[in-house]
């Protein structure tokens, strides 16, 4: 079974730093498990390795997407497991560095996804309800998590099905939820006080980096707040300064509490999700990894 290290932990804690760390001493290469960091031209926003950092070792799935294009969890899965398998086969360690939880579970587990449709509009002209009673007929316990006004859900559940005429909640069931590799997961981690300084001193260190003037850049090309790449925090609250309906000493705070609530949800889903070692102290940390190598 290959060997994949995965470093987790809620954002500003020093992932990259221990990423990169590790890599070095390792004989290692970075996977990014980020949903922002695969777009060009988002740097400062998304916290994105240095240039220099990058130059310290290898480094995936970066710049590897235009900001107007979309970028989903399948095409991640699919992408990461190919790395790992080349990382791995050219005798290095692959290690997937990252925050967004789904993107490194659906890596590691065995997670099936399929990818949205493009275009359908096959259920445009029926209601919630109509959409929630025909799925009731074909795959009644997916029901189970899907309110009859989530629309979205209840038309891809339906695709599902006609697709590939079995449930999704079959598909799950199929499903063992089992590493698919020999994998450590470390998860750095802090008290929550720490973290919200670390958190508000990385925001005011994006905004003398020149963030405003990253995000008129990327409107000035095309780009809107509509687009995937600009939904990330650290992007999407200062729609209301360049609408004016804000201060930018708002948008600013506002990134900071998106961020702390963010942190918390990262916590919740790797506690819950993912089998972590946590630890506060990096040299523990890069011990721990060092016993498992």
């Amino acid at each position: 079974m290959q060997k994949v290290l995965t470093i987790v932990g809620p954002t500003a804690i020093g992932k990259t730093s221990f990423g990169i760390e590790c890599a070095k001493a390792f004989n290692g290469e970075i996977i990014s498990g980020d949903s922002i960091q695969i777009y060009k031209g988002l740097d400062i926003g998304s916290g994105k390795a240095t240039k220099e950092e990058l130059n310290e070792c290898k480094h995936h799935l970066i710049d590897i997407k235009n900001p107007d294009e979309n970028y989903s969890v399948k095409q991640f899965q699919d992408k990461a497991r190919q790395l790992i398998e080349d990382i791995s086969c050219r005798g290095k360690l692959p290690i997937i560095v990252g925050g967004t939880g789904l993107y490194i579970k659906a890596c590691l587990f065995d997670f099936e996804f399929f990818e949205e449709e493009e275009e359908d509009n096959q259920y445009e002209e029926f209601t919630n309800q109509e959409l929630y009673n025909m799925l009731m007929e074909k795959d009644p316990r997916a029901l189970d998590k899907i309110h009859v006004n989530n629309r979205k859900r209840l038309v891809r559940a339906l695709n599902i099905y006609e697709k590939h005429k079995i449930g999704i909640s079959e598909i799950k069931d199929s499903q063992e939820h089992k590493c698919l590799y020999d994998s450590l997961i470390i998860g750095l981690t802090c008290s929550r006080e720490n973290l919200y300084k670390k958190i508000d001193s990385r925001v005011d260190q994006m905004m003398e980096d020149g963030l405003i003037n990253e995000i008129k850049n990327l409107l000035d090309t095309g780009i809107d707040f509509s687009n995937q790449s600009m939904t990330g925090i650290g992007y999407k609250e200062f729609k209301a300064y360049f609408d004016k309906e804000k201060t930018l000493e708002e948008c600013v705070n506002d990134v900071k509490t998106n961020s702390h609530h963010f942190a918390k949800r990262q916590y919740t889903y790797f506690k819950n999700q993912l089998n972590v070692e946590w630890f506060e102290d990096k040299s523990k940390a890069y011990k721990r990894v060092e016993q498992w190598i």
